[in-house]
């Protein structure tokens, strides 16, 4: 792994937000940010920021697919796949996302990805969030109402056997789901909830419980009323869930998402695509989800019935749409993209540009496509894999 120079560079960071640093990068972590007044390492490889903004890599902690691709969908190349992909939109380290699937669906899905895991060569994965299928029957969206079932922490634990599980999103009011999450609690394993109609006195007891993030922040979760204000209201009230949300203006109305950045802040809000197999894809399409028909038109994904199915967005363009409906500085918005995320799933070194973080680093375009990524401090390409010597970073 050759240590590397990115020059001219704008850096902007949870906090930080400084021009013409050269970023030093040495055995894949960030050894030293310079300025034109320090002497600069005689390192090999020197590539040339032109000024483009640099931004610690994405990390998308609920994506179920990309390019045709879906963790559960039986091809064995999907998670690589997906990793591949994933890189397109800035996205260093995500979590592959199952559905609502039979037990042994889940199994196998998992063992398929034992390959990937060993071998993480483009964005990495420390592990899986697990959507259902523990959820409340009457709440399924786009989840398959066949396979629902109550919480079995065996489940979970054959699962997490086979490759570490760090999310699982869940109804806590169904049958044991309040011991289920204790378990998970147990386990280092974040209990999420989704997909639910519990109230706010089920949320306060979950939250005792262990119960520590919000999945796809108001949708498919009771709403918020003046005398009872359910998750929603829990989610704007609490001061410690960490809260994921959708930002493609479709999931949430713009004034909802700058509601939620206003009253929750950047400090626990965390940027999530929901991804589907048709993102990334042009045109409209007919595909499949969890065995379910989905209709993707205009880039919004419903079932048949019109219910929305997860989405194609990108995690760029929900950094860029987050941006274009708030005042606040990019350098704070940031947080919602990768520290808020490192933190709460423990990923040490991950989510700053500083010394000591892994140079996991995202050069943005200014319309926020990226310009390059680098992955432990290496170029990629989801075109191709491997390091780059460019003298630029084109």
């Amino acid at each position: 792994m050759q240590a590397c120079l990115i020059t001219n560079a704008h850096i902007i960071s949870p906090g930080i937000d400084k021009r013409d640093l050269t970023i030093a990068i040495a055995n894949g972590k960030i050894e030293a940010l310079l300025t034109s007044h320090d002497t600069l390492p005689d390192y090999p490889v020197v590539l040339d920021a032109q000024r483009a903004t640099v931004v610690p890599g994405f990390i998308d902690i609920h994506t179920h697919g990309a390019w045709g691709h879906d963790i559960c969908d039986g091809n064995p190349d999907s998670l690589r796949a997906m990793a591949k992909a994933k890189l397109d939109e800035g996205v260093t380290t995500f979590l592959p996302t199952t559905l609502t699937l039979p037990q042994e669906d889940l199994i196998a899905a998992f063992k398929r990805a034992t390959d990937y895991f060993r071998r993480q060569s483009y964005a990495k994965t420390p592990g899986f969030h697990v959507e259902g299928p523990f959820i409340n029957p009457d709440c399924t969206g786009a989840q398959n109402p066949d396979y629902v079932r109550h919480p079995d922490i065996n489940e979970i634990d054959r699962l997490h056997s086979i490759l570490p599980v760090k999310i699982v999103s869940l109804a806590v009011e169904m049958p044991g789901g309040l011991d289920f999450v204790r378990s998970l609690d147990r386990r280092g394993i974040i209990p999420s909830l989704a997909h639910t109609a519990a109230n706010f006195q089920q949320f306060a007891e979950a939250k005792a419980a262990g119960a520590k993030h919000l999945t796809h922040f108001c949708n498919q979760m009771t709403r918020l009323h003046h005398r009872e204000i359910g998750l929603v209201g829990a989610g704007l009230l609490d001061d410690q869930m960490m809260t994921e949300i959708i930002c493609d203006n479709v999931h949430l109305c713009p004034e909802m998402t700058q509601l939620a950045l206003k009253v929750i802040g950047p400090e626990r809000l965390m940027l999530i695509t929901d991804s589907i197999a048709a993102s990334g894809l042009a045109g409209n399409q007919t595909t499949t989800l969890g065995g379910l028909d989905i209709i993707v038109q205009a880039g919004v994904a419903r079932l048949r019935s019109g219910a929305l199915a997860g989405s194609t967005l990108k995690m760029n363009v929900a950094l860029r749409n987050l941006g274009e409906l708030s005042s606040l500085p990019l350098s704070e918005l940031v947080r919602t993209t990768s520290l808020n995320q490192a933190l709460s799933l423990g990923l040490d070194g991950l989510g700053k540009i500083e010394p000591d973080y892994w140079a996991d680093l995202v050069v943005l375009n200014n319309d926020y496509s990226p310009r390059a990524v680098f992955v432990n401090g290496i170029k990629r390409s989801s075109a191709q894999n491997q390091e780059s010597a460019n003298p630029t970073i084109d």
